[in-house]
């Protein structure tokens, strides 16, 4: 173990101790929900401030909550309820004597209230972006759901979806409906509508009425203006996962009631386990106990917050240690470019700074013009002290007080802290920080950054980064552009669309494009930035052809930046920047580009980078994720890279993609995965995603993905047919791509342990193939499956292990033990490529020797799972479980063969008419041969 895993032990036990001594309100604060005493507590719903005000929507949300949590509890047969609520009102709404907010924000919700941006739709739906069993991102509810009484006719009540929802974000689990493939083939050969449960009734419904299924299903296919009406009464519990809209469903599918066969996503991304499975292997139910028989939940409780003035203070360290690496210099540059260009206008700032004891360096000024800006640039440290000692909490007690004179409390308030300092005593701390209501952005500098600094932003729920010490790296300016006041109002942000650094050589240039699209443009600026001598040669062309040089940009030397702010709406098109280095001696120069929308009605294409967690231990590697979307449309077919730069060494490039294998859980869902674990060292990597989407390339989907609570149609009531109104459809017209678009974003940063100092051997298994799918054609199965890495998903595998069983639970259970097929012919390919294997599960049709026991002789359905294994025997985790039908018996063709059967009819029939034709002109041809020679011999004869 290294000395510095020692010294971070330390800091870890000296922590935990503090939290013990702690209240307990300390170990839930920056942790999202709690579950305690079988009540949730901490739920925070957000309100979007570009959403009207409405006297109703309000009493809606407590009512809808209200209503799940005693419906939760049933479900959960006792186990779980919602105690403790916030509902985060926007400022924008008038002021009612709401609770001023804390560190809640709109960005850290767990449920947004927020419309679609001109498209019309109300599906509820969750955010999910990783597997099964693991929590979600956010639920979201339109304002138009939770106020149109009319929608629970097709939705059901709030409060149901409500539940259906919470199981996606909080247990992972998915839906188990398929709008795209309603029906299937069940093991007994008969066709069957995809549902959960199966005991869930109802009929098939044509143009004119109810109609038998074969009506319906010509090819595989529903014929147009055919659907499955359910019964509106049903005797089935289940499942919530399914139709939460249904009276009598009331609880989720267990084991006895789930249907494995149905083709849902609950059933591929869980390996064909129930939601309830899934449910009670949750750390909530791992850790809880049902109540007692004789006790009910209370209803929930719900606090009125409101976001108060935006205030922010800049707490800077300005200890010996800030001169090393021009750590000064580049937060002066950073600082800067945050105070002219991303503090939104009408923010309160402060600055603090601190070595050994804290200075309050300019009180609260509100942002309201340029000038207010540069009033505040003037206060930023200009040099560094003589002493090396750094006391973080000194400088926080400053900041404290800064801000504290506006409204005599920290509430709502932000402290942007940054530091290159080995502070041994940041736990003293750790109570006043809890207690202030202020969330702290942490920005660590160089390797020397105490280790827990980021147990700050933990706790109060902020955001944290890592600039490395490299001249070229623009980890600073990036972090600085990456804080926003978190009131998810898209349409104020500055959005990043340029982020570059490099070393230019005597006499040679930085040069590039930067695409403004035309969602962007207002409120946009170019920086240039510069590390020694005078600045470069600036020369900046728009799409027109329009130049700016350097004596166009507002150079400040002192700092080494140049800066141009376009005026009005920046054009949109290609802007091409050169950087020519004049001097003698090597450069280090960056551009960094943003902008703010340029239309209030049509939301900007965004990129949020962040990663699974907050650190990891070789060799377990780290998910990296980009969600890239307009609006809330997932954006596809986009260039999507991850940068990842460690302590020391060179930074790794890292391309992310969204095609549903690998990391990627979900194809098409606009959120981009990768494995990162290249680690080159141990200590904190810093991350930045970089997305660029070509003119030529399709945008954006015509739904929204994610999990959504079912729309029904309608229902079968007293024999009737009653249809719901038409489910509004949530599809947004393509818009015309000219020029495509860049973004760029930091994702924060994440710490590593454990690496070894030297060569290492192999540890680095292929990853779990998730994507596997099997299909029946004529006597043999199909199988394809997205190609894995050597390591995880870089290189390529050495072989594959497919074994199949015609028992469930046995390849779940036991895959060691399933039939092993045979796969000598086949080689894995580069990670990434499509594989495709055909095999003949014979060893099935040969009796009743792999007939499961208790299994009926009918059923004719195989399992089949695969796993990769690299040059080194590593072996990947077992893949998500494909099944197929194995064979048609006979006697029981179903109708989806009709056509076949009607076709092969026609052919032997016309076939019959051949031979008795051909057998016609034969025998008449015979016959006239047989008369011809007869004549001939008789007039011999007659001779």
């Amino acid at each position: 173990m290294t000395h510095r895993d020692n010294e971070g032990l330390v800091y870890s036990l000296k922590f935990l101790i503090l939290l013990v001594a702690l209240s307990p309100e300390l170990l839930s604060l920056g942790a999202g929900v709690q579950l305690q005493d079988n009540g949730y507590d901490g739920l925070l719903v957000a309100i979007n401030p570009q959403v009207s005000e409405d006297q109703n929507l309000i009493p809606n949300i407590k009512k809808m909550i209200t209503e799940a949590s005693f419906y939760l509890f049933n479900a959960t047969k006792r186990r779980v309820f919602f105690r403790n609520i916030k509902i985060l009102i926007p400022a924008t709404w008038k002021a009612n004597n709401y609770s001023k907010a804390k560190q809640e924000s709109y960005e850290k919700a767990n449920v947004i209230v927020t419309d679609w941006y001109g498209a019309h739709g109300d599906d509820p739906y969750t955010l999910q972006y990783r597997r099964c069993g693991k929590e979600g991102k956010y639920i979201h509810f339109t304002p138009d759901f939770l106020l149109n009484d009319d929608l629970t006719a097709g939705y059901g009540s709030r409060g149901k979806v409500f539940v259906h929802e919470w199981a996606h974000l909080r247990w992972g689990v998915f839906d188990e409906y398929n709008n795209e493939k309603p029906f299937y083939i069940n093991g007994q050969n008969q066709i069957k509508v995809t549902r959960c449960s199966s005991d869930i009734t109802g009929i098939f419904v044509c143009e004119k009425g109810p109609c038998p299924q074969e009506n319906c299903i010509i090819s595989k296919l529903f014929k147009e203006g055919c659907m499955f009406i359910y019964n509106s009464t049903q005797n089935a519990t289940a499942s919530i996962m399914f139709m939460q809209s249904l009276s009598s469903v009331v609880e989720f599918c267990n084991a006895s009631t789930h249907n494995p066969e149905a083709p849902n996503l609950q059933n591929q991304m869980c390996s064909l386990r129930s939601a309830w499975d899934v449910i009670t292997d949750s750390a909530d139910f791992r850790h809880s106990s049902p109540m007692s028989e004789t006790k009910l939940p209370p209803p929930p409780t719900f606090s009125l917050l409101q976001a108060g003035d935006k205030v922010v203070c800049l707490v800077l360290d300005v200890s010996s240690k800030m001169a090393e690496a021009d750590r000064l210099l580049r937060l002066q540059q950073a600082a800067e470019f945050y105070l002219m260009q991303i503090v939104e206008i009408h923010t309160f700032v402060g600055i603090a700074s601190f070595n050994s004891k804290g200075e309050i360096r300019a009180q609260l000024h509100q942002i309201n013009n340029d000038d207010d800006r540069k009033l505040l640039v003037s206060y930023l440290p200009a040099t560094v002290s003589a002493e090396a000692e750094t006391s973080i909490c000194s400088g926080l007690k400053k900041g404290f007080e800064v801000v504290e004179k506006l409204n005599g409390k920290a509430h709502g308030s932000v402290m942007v802290l940054v530091t290159s300092g080995d502070d041994e005593h940041v736990a003293n701390c750790l109570l006043t920080v809890q207690s202030s209501g202020s969330t702290i952005h942490t920005i660590a500098l160089g390797s020397s950054a105490v280790e827990n600094l980021e147990e700050l932003s933990h706790l109060t729920g902020g955001l944290k980064f890592f600039v490395p010490d490299k001249s070229n790296s623009s980890s600073m300016i990036d972090a600085f552009s990456r804080i926003s006041s978190g009131t998810g109002d898209i349409f104020q942000q500055h959005i990043q669309l340029e982020s570059t650094g490099e070393n230019v050589q005597p006499h040679y240039q930085l040069k590039n494009t930067v695409t403004m699209d035309n969602s962007v443009g207002n409120d946009t600026a170019f920086l240039v930035t510069w590390q020694t001598s005078g600045p470069p040669e600036i020369v900046l062309a728009d799409p027109s052809g329009r130049k700016y040089y350097t004596d166009d940009f507002v150079t400040n030397l002192t700092l080494q930046t140049a800066r141009l702010r376009i005026p009005g709406t920046a054009k949109p098109g290609l802007w091409m920047y050169t950087l020519n280095n004049t001097h003698d001696s090597l450069q280090a120069l960056k551009v960094t580009v943003t902008s703010r929308a340029s239309r209030s009605a049509v939301p900007p294409a965004t990129v949020e980078a962040f990663v699974e967690r907050d650190s990891t231990r070789f060799p377990h590697p780290m998910m990296i994720y980009a969600n890239v979307r307009k609006g809330f449309y997932p954006i596809l077919n986009a260039t999507v890279t991850a940068t990842i730069e460690p302590e020391t060494g060179d930074p790794v490039m890292l391309k992310l993609f969204d095609d549903g294998a690998g990391a990627d859980v979900i194809k098409n869902d606009g959120i981009y995965s990768r494995y990162f674990f290249s680690f080159a060292v141990n200590g904190r990597y810093s991350l930045k995603v970089h997305v660029r989407h070509s003119p030529s390339m399709s945008a954006l989907t015509h739904s929204v993905p994610g999990s959504h609570a079912m729309y029904v149609p309608g229902y079968i009531a007293n024999g009737n047919i009653q249809m719901n109104a038409p489910r509004t459809s949530v599809g947004r017209s393509e818009e015309e791509q000219k020029w495509g678009f860049s973004r760029i974003s930091s994702g924060g940063s994440f710490s590593v342990l454990g690496v070894p100092a030297g060569p290492h051997a192999d540890v680095f298994p292929p990853c779990k193939i998730i994507d596997l799918e099997a299909v029946k054609v004529e006597d043999q199965v199909t199988l394809s499956w997205t190609a894995p890495g050597e390591d995880f998903d870089e290189g390529q595998a050495n072989s594959y292990e497919i074994r199949m069983s015609k028992s469930l639970q046995n390849i779940q259970d036991d895959f060691n033990n399933a039939i092993l097929v045979n796969t000598s012919k086949l080689t894995p390919q580069q990670a990434g490529t499509k594989e495709i294997f055909t095999f003949s599960p014979k060893l099935f049709t040969k009796g009743p020797k792999y007939q499961p026991e208790g299994e009926a002789q009918e059923n004719h359905r195989i399992y089949v799972a695969i796993r990769a294994i690299d040059r080194n025997s590593l072996k990947s985790a077992v893949s998500n479980i494909a099944q197929a039908s194995l064979f048609i018996p006979p006697n029981s063709a179903p109708v989806l063969a009709r056509d076949r059967l009607i076709l092969k009819g026609i052919l032997t029939a016309m076939g019959l008419i051949g031979i008795i034709c051909l057998t016609i002109v034969v025998t008449h041809c015979i016959l006239n041969k047989k008369k011809t020679a007869d004549n001939k011999e008789n007039g011999m004869k007659l001779l």
